[in-house]
């Protein structure tokens, strides 16, 4: 007789959710009907033979058409695939309405853009509890370079490489591997393609934050604009809001006092537009090198650097 604790089936689910798992999608033809599911049991067998297998829930929709074809596809999903992933995991609807498929063996339909496909003959079906175990024969099979998507802790996840630090890094200069510095030129060499554009609307980098936070949050009073730039160290002084309604970018209603209103006009509107497609334009080419999910992933990184109450340096003077 078992001495054991009965098993919690929620627990138990978690603590399978740390093991990283890549997320798949497999189909087959049945009945003169394309069949396809998402599924993260995918797993090798054998290389001599070459063989797979992977497990259907015995309450799917699409186990009956598995158990009657002779034939699947597994497709190793990439990271961009997600969207894919969701509409081959929901229950029942048209999954491959609208896709471009191919054909193979079994005529199961096959999927492009994937990290890794694989054709194979059912060889054996297993029972498995509360589900079925399929095995399969690799017949064919065929790979890209894309990273793949992975499933971890309930969400969807990304490979990365570890890195490893060379014999040259390890003995670069202090600046080449100073986090301050890095961030610092980093910023420089994005704000460079902006800066010339400022100077051709004959603004200095304080105008631009002033103009692109009014543009952002309306009428500010003095006193709430200056406190937006606080972490800037840029002072926000009534004679360069002054100067930048003279050009007709902002208008002040009222004097000197820190309560007065300040709005953009519609020409300071229309160079904001301007400025932030330049801005853009220098974001888009700075991250040409990064797929959509490093880039999400350093956006990530960067937003946890930033304080929600960082520290207020001296403030710059107006000609900053």
């Amino acid at each position: 007789m078992s001495t054991h604790a009965p098993i919690d089936s929620r627990q138990l689910r978690r603590a399978l959710g740390t093991f990283a798992t890549g997320v798949t999608i497999v189909t087959t033809h049945a009945a003169g009907q394309d069949i396809g599911l998402t599924a993260n049991s995918f797993n090798s067998v054998s290389l001599n033979p070459p063989m797979v297998l992977w497990s259907l829930a015995r309450d799917s929709l699409g186990l009956t058409a598995f158990m009657d074809s002779t034939h699947f596809a597994v497709h190793v999903l990439a990271s961009a695939q997600e969207p894919l992933s969701a509409r081959f995991g929901a229950r029942g609807g048209e999954k491959f309405a609208g896709l471009v498929t191919s054909r193979g063996a079994g005529n199961a339909p096959l999927l492009p853009d994937c990290a890794a496909r694989f054709q194979c003959r059912t060889v054996y079906r297993y029972e498995g509890g509360d589900h079925v175990i399929f095995v399969g024969e690799v017949l064919a099979f065929d790979q890209s370079d894309l990273p793949p998507l992975l499933f971890h802790d309930g969400r969807y996840a990304v490979a990365r490489p570890k890195p490893t630090a060379s014999a040259a890094e390890y003995s670069s200069g202090f600046t080449d591997d100073f986090l301050i510095y890095l961030l610092s030129r980093t910023h420089h060499q994005l704000f460079l393609k902006l800066r010339l554009e400022l100077q051709q609307h004959g603004l200095a980098e304080a105008d631009w934050f002033c103009l692109s936070i009014l543009s952002a949050e309306g009428s500010l009073s003095i006193a709430e604009l200056g406190d937006r730039l606080a972490h800037t160290g840029i002072q926000v002084t009534f004679d360069r809001l002054a100067s930048l309604g003279a050009s007709d970018l902002l208008r002040l209603h009222g004097g000197h006092d820190p309560g007065t209103r300040v709005t953009l006009t519609d020409q300071g509107r229309r160079a904001v537009v301007e400025l932030v497609a330049a801005a853009k334009a220098a974001e888009d080419a700075t991250l040409a090198h990064l797929d959509s999910d490093q880039a999400r992933q350093l956006k990530l990184w960067l937003r946890s650097f930033v304080s929600s109450d960082p520290p207020r340096p001296r403030p710059a003077s107006a000609d900053d």
